[in-house]
């Protein structure tokens, strides 16, 4: 009798299993700062590649399973005893605790750019399992979010085996990325200006609807001016060798991928690292470029966008295959320097003088379409 009481009491001692679920999902939370801007562990021990990346597999096919377990479980009645949820919830922080183990276990020295991967996926699948484990106490038995959330933890932990195995990979991987934005954006510019319509039509029929009921469309509350939904000539002029920088940058950030896939060497870690640092300035430059030349356009703020943003990631990204392919004699026999960016920063600064951009405006604002100065 003694001994059947025994799990009885157990089980009165335990909170309830949502409350369980609840208490757990906090618990991953609190780990997620730790991952944003936790270090390697230093180890006397040589880093060994294979290894890792077994373990690390192997650590987000236990997260997978433990996701597949608890989501099981929590989806059908009767929901588990307190204890069996202990058990689960157990299950659940020592996987996501060992795959945390194994991030931290990738040193600095295999790269900036491969951590920052690493990271990125631990990060996923730890975000991923709280989420999980949020919408299952939240709303436990069989729902579609359940089915939601457990499938993102599930498409994170498939992520693991595609992560690049080196700093090289990787850096050819984020400049593939960029490079992808950047053309994105560019079609997307060129489209808007070949159409002359950079809303893609979108404001066309609520033009029309409103010209139905009202005759004057300035006096319609919330309905743009011809000018805030058009291009004028001004503006026009503007934007073409706006367009022209952004081909260039799309052209650059090619030939700089170009040029670490053919010369770049998986233990040149550390300027593998700064070309993807400066690279990586230029897609959110074109970004802000984009965004500014859309009506109503802002002319010195697409002025200030261009000399204090985007020239000064270019005249950065210009030193950067010279300093990682320093030595001639490291090069491919047959193999030289990049020349193409000393000619595209020519290029650039006589767009810039046809443009008659001159000296970035300083304290300059747009209010109404017309120009302040503080």
């Amino acid at each position: 009798m003694a001994s059947a009481a025994a799990p009885a009491a157990a089980d009165s001692t335990l909170p309830p299993a949502l409350e369980q679920l609840r208490h757990l999902a906090g618990e991953l939370r609190f780990l997620l700062p730790g991952v944003r801007v936790g270090e390697a562990r230093e180890t006397t021990k040589e880093f060994d590649r294979e290894t890792f990346w077994r373990r690390f597999r192997e650590a987000a096919m236990a997260v997978s399973r433990a996701a597949t377990t608890l989501t099981e479980v929590f989806s059908r009645l009767p929901l588990p005893s307190p204890q069996e949820t202990q058990k689960f919830s157990e299950q659940v922080h020592a996987s996501i605790k060992a795959i945390i183990a194994v991030y931290y276990s990738l040193p600095k020295d295999q790269g900036i750019t491969l951590r920052k991967l690493v990271r990125s996926a631990t990060l996923d699948i730890v975000d991923g399992m709280a989420q999980l484990v949020e919408v299952l106490y939240i709303t436990p038995t069989q729902s579609p979010e359940n089915l939601i959330s457990y499938n993102s933890v599930w498409e994170a932990c498939q992520q693991v085996p595609r992560i690049p195995r080196d700093n090289k990979a990787a850096a050819l991987s984020v400049l593939t990325k960029s490079v992808d934005l950047v053309k994105d954006a560019h079609e997307e510019m060129e489209q808007a200006v070949e159409e002359c319509d950079p809303y893609y039509g979108l404001l066309s029929d609520i033009e029309e609807d409103n010209s139905d009921n009202h005759g004057d469309e300035e006096d319609i509350l919330g309905c743009p001016s011809n000018r805030d939904s058009y291009w004028s000539e001004e503006d026009q002029e503007l934007i073409i060798p706006c367009l022209a920088l952004v081909r260039a940058s799309k052209a650059c950030l090619k030939k700089i991928r170009l040029s670490v896939a053919e010369n770049g060497k998986k233990d040149q870690v550390a300027q593998l690292d700064d070309i993807v640092d400066i690279s990586d300035e230029i897609s959110p430059s074109v970004d802000d470029l984009a965004l500014s030349i859309y009506p109503p356009v802002c002319h010195p703020t697409v002025r200030i966008n261009i000399h204090q943003k985007y020239i000064y990631t270019w005249n950065n990204s210009y030193r950067t295959p010279t300093e990682c392919w320093q030595k001639t004699s490291d090069l491919p026999k047959g193999k030289k320097h990049p020349t193409y960016l000393g000619r595209a920063k020519e290029k650039r600064i006589n767009r810039d003088k046809r443009i008659g951009m001159g000296p970035a405006p300083v304290g300059g604002s747009c209010e109404g379409g017309k120009v302040s100065t503080h």
